[in-house]
């Protein structure tokens, strides 16, 4: 059942008139999302006529637009990405560690997306990576899946990226696998103040580079004087690292990957309100405690749009990387070896075992009858329009 609200009837309502006032203030991949958002099933994009194969019930499916901004697309392509990623669950227990940017980078941050992201990324599987190596913690190589959020639950600017990390590693020598120790993983404070140091180092490099961009109130921050003392409250503050208990097994682990991979800035399912007050939603105040912490905020319509398409990545960045013994190049490889030391069966062959007991029962169908639940099938497709490659010429144009 679809939601009362979606964001795409934010966008629709609101967008084109939006669009027109912030020109020149928005950029091509904005206007991609809003227009794909906009789109997002309905009879632009085409679709296909559907007919149950018991009660003969019509219906119409629209296509998606699949873009990893919009809400609506995002439960299939989580689904598709869980079951590659079930093969890769070792029967230990694992740890969420999150890796926070403070407010001064994630201000400059926001003009220089792929660099500090990237920045972000790299810097956090590295931190972990030598601190686990060091046998004075875990001495062990570790891998790590890594996964950017860029808000929080207002929306606003918030870079961070959560790690799922297998509690052990292979040890240096490749011989065996280390395990953590029971409900521990690596110390946090060590990570922040290592994350801290490279992370600087790492930006004061791009600085001298020419990779920054200084605009607005940080245009002076392109002189490398001026630089370097921006830097250095950075480097006496601390730094948010944390690390949460174990999860409750594998399918814990798969229950908050399905929950956090794939999620965008708003869920349709938290909208509240869109009326003359403006767009009311549901979020989640950190500052406060218990029950006082869901609240709803009111914003208007720019407002709601304009933190929105806050979070749009550059074009071809990755949000979800793997690295160390998780990195694709080796991780058939390690996992293969890890389940060899803990004497577990891989599950790829627990997978294809059930399914020979169960007969291998047939894929369910894509389309189920809304009155019968029988399966629906596509007796018609309907083209998608045709896109405006470029404004209209005027009569007695060449």
């Amino acid at each position: 059942m679809h939601p009362a609200l979606e964001v795409a009837d934010v966008f629709r309502t609101y967008g084109p008139a939006w669009r027109q006032t912030q020109q020149t203030h928005l950029s091509l991949g904005q206007l991609k999302v809003m227009s794909a958002i906009e789109q997002c099933r309905t009879a632009t994009l085409g679709g296909h006529v559907l007919r149950c194969s018991a009660c003969a019930h019509q219906d119409i499916a629209y296509n998606s637009c699949r873009n990893r901004h919009c809400p609506k697309c995002q439960a299939n392509a989580a689904k598709r990405w869980l079951e590659a990623r079930q093969v890769d669950l070792l029967p230990v227990d694992y740890y969420h560690v999150v890796f926070t940017l403070p407010a001064p980078i994630s201000a400059i941050a926001y003009y220089n997306k792929a660099v500090i992201y990237g920045l972000l990324f790299e810097v956090a599987a590295e931190t972990l990576r030598t601190i686990a190596a060091d046998p004075k913690h875990l001495g062990a190589q570790i891998g790590a899946t890594l996964v950017l959020h860029t808000w929080d639950s207002a929306m606003t600017h918030h870079p961070h990226v959560h790690g799922i990390v297998p509690g052990g590693g292979l040890s240096l020598d490749g011989e065996r696998w280390i395990a953590c120790k029971p409900g521990f993983f690596l110390p946090v404070r060590v990570l922040s103040r290592l994350f801290r140091r490279r992370f600087l180092e790492e930006l004061s490099k791009a600085h001298t580079a020419g990779q920054l961009q200084c605009l607005g109130e940080y245009a002076p921050l392109a002189d490398p004087a001026a630089f370097a003392k921006w830097l250095v409250p950075l480097r006496q503050c601390e730094w948010v690292v944390y690390a949460k208990r174990p999860f409750a097994g594998p399918a814990a682990v798969l229950a908050y990957l399905a929950r956090y991979t794939h999620r965008v800035a708003m869920a349709n399912s938290r909208l509240v309100a869109m009326d003359e007050q403006g767009i009311t939603f549901r979020w989640k105040d950190y500052r406060a405690q218990g029950r006082t912490r869901h609240k709803t905020m009111t914003l208007s319509p720019d407002e709601f749009m304009r933190r929105f398409l806050l979070h749009v990545l550059p074009s071809g960045f990755h949000r979800i990387r793997h690295y160390g013994l998780l990195a694709n190049a080796g991780r058939r490889d390690y996992l293969r070896r890890v389940r060899a030391w803990l004497q577990v069966a891989s599950v790829t062959t627990e997978t294809q075992g059930a399914h020979a007991e169960a007969g291998n029962p047939s894929t369910p169908p894509t389309f189920v009858c809304p009155d019968c639940g029988a399966a629906m099938i596509i007796v018609e497709l309907l083209a998608r329009k045709p896109l405006i490659r470029a404004p209209p010429q005027p009569e007695g144009a060449a």
